[in-house]
């Protein structure tokens, strides 16, 4: 079982940044690819960025590529989510999700864009981007 708890969201005005947090339990965390996907109001989930079990890889969704950035801290338990120049349409509840179904085992870009190849999810942060 894997519990992930997000932090780090908020109300910005547009340009400007924020570094959401995500704090997984269990001592595989180093593990699994991890995710960030994003839900704004009426709208379905869209992907925003993934990183591999081990950090070299990354993958953003052109929408965020050049203004954020995912990294991980395996040693913390944390994966992060840098947003920087932020604007308007980024409003939304962020989520972080692990996919623990092969560990130590990416499978590619297009694999963990898709938000079902995900098994564990936290609750969500809300970020607000005031124009």
């Amino acid at each position: 079982q894997v519990q992930l708890v997000e932090s780090g969201g908020g109300l910005v005005q547009a340009g400007g940044s924020l570094r959401l947090s995500c704090a997984a339990s269990g001592r595989t965390f180093s593990s699994y690819t991890m995710g960030w996907f994003r839900q704004a109001p009426g709208k379905e989930r869209e992907f925003v960025a993934h990183i591999s079990w081990s950090g070299s890889s990354t993958y953003y969704a052109d929408s965020v590529k050049g203004r954020f950035t995912i990294s991980r801290d395996n040693a913390k338990n944390t994966a992060y989510l840098q947003m920087n120049s932020l604007k308007p349409e980024d409003t939304a509840v962020y989520y972080c999700a692990a996919d623990s179904k092969a560990p130590q085992f990416y499978r590619g870009a297009y694999y963990h864009s898709q938000h079902d190849k995900y098994n564990y999810w936290g609750q969500g942060t809300q970020v607000t981007v005031s124009s």
